[in-house]
């Protein structure tokens, strides 16, 4: 099959599960301040949607000893697109399996990126309904809008820390369809790459792990879909001693209004003000970015993400490498003052 017939064949991002050493402190993030609604408890896991995810639920919360992604998983657009990934995968020799489903999902292929992260493809989803008292007068709305914090809408996308970018983008690319719609490079490194299967910017994102670590994560994404919604994420963070590590600003990678926070467990967590710009053409190019540009690729705005967090920070955490920092990228220089 080519590239261009396998274009479509995964639909979008569906869910995530994040695992937090904190689970009350994470659920009171989610629930109370994000206005989630919890849908399910089984174990040591709480299953968790925004008010327009469209199935029983977009995020996991598990409890475990370190803050880190346990998985991630992409709904395809067919079930004869599923078994065409699973072959695909296959035939790629990509470390794979079969997995029964999870709550209001059905079977699910499970596969390990070639630098460690614990991706899925399912098919069957189970629609959610809401009960009486929580039916939205808006067809299109799969629940009323909270009362409760400043409710996100849905998931929308995760970014990857890799230590090698290229593999990973491109088993993307390969295995399941996705296009890369924006990267940075340096000379023959690539730094970063933004990928989609339909007209976002991204669902998924990898960035160069400068610590040279394998499978982390960098952050999961909520959509909130108007940009002075971060600005009041702000404040209410401040409010309540949430740790802010840069935002709100709009990237120029993807144009997507950005808030980056850390939640009580330590995943770093970023609010999305809006979708950013749409790639509507279907023969759009992909776009390259040089480190020398990387400020205004980060914010256009002029916000300074922080050196020290956004380019080492991932979760679960780890220990520097020491071999790795020298080819890390650096912030760029200031420029010259104007005299006279």
């Amino acid at each position: 099959m080519s590239e261009h017939d396998i274009r479509h064949e995964i639909a979008h991002l569906a869910r995530v599960e994040l695992v937090t050493p904190d689970p009350d402190g994470t659920l009171w993030f989610f629930t109370e301040l994000l206005g989630m609604y919890e849908t399910h408890r089984e174990g040591q896991s709480v299953y968790l949607r925004g008010y327009e995810d469209p199935y029983q639920w977009s995020l996991k919360v598990t409890e475990g000893p370190e803050p880190r992604m346990n998985h991630a998983a992409l709904r395809a657009s067919s079930p004869e697109a599923l078994e065409r990934r699973y072959r695909a995968i296959k035939d790629g020799n990509l470390d794979h399996r079969w997995l029964d489903g999870d709550l209001g999902y059905g079977k699910t292929l499970q596969f390990t990126s070639p630098d460690g992260h614990d991706l899925q493809v399912v098919w069957e989803a189970e629609k959610y309904q809401a009960p009486p008292e929580l039916r939205s007068k808006i067809l299109t709305r799969a629940s009323k809008k909270p009362l409760k914090g400043i409710p996100i809408k849905r998931i929308d996308h995760l970014n990857l820390l890799a230590s090698d970018v290229t593999p990973v983008k491109q088993s993307l690319e390969r295995y399941l369809g996705f296009r890369t719609r924006e990267r940075v490079v340096e000379g023959d490194v690539e730094f970063g790459a933004w990928l989609s299967t339909n007209v976002l910017g991204h669902e998924v994102a990898i960035m160069r792990d400068n610590l040279g670590a394998h499978g982390r994560l960098h952050h999961a994404a909520f959509y909130y879909g108007i940009q002075q919604h971060n600005i009041d994420a702000a404040e209410m963070f401040r409010e309540y001693d949430i740790t802010i590590e840069a935002g709100p600003d709009r990237h120029g990678i993807t144009q997507g209004a950005f808030l980056y926070v850390f939640e009580p467990g330590g995943n770093r967590i970023e609010l999305f003000g809006e979708p950013g710009y749409l790639h509507l053409e279907p023969d759009s190019e992909t776009k390259t970015w040089l480190m020398s540009d990387i400020d205004t690729g980060l914010a256009i705005g002029g916000a300074k993400l922080p050196w020290e967090t956004y380019f080492t920070y991932g979760t679960p955490p780890t220990k520097p490498l020491v071999e790795h920092l020298a080819d890390a990228p650096k912030p760029p220089a200031p420029e010259p003052a104007v005299v006279g």
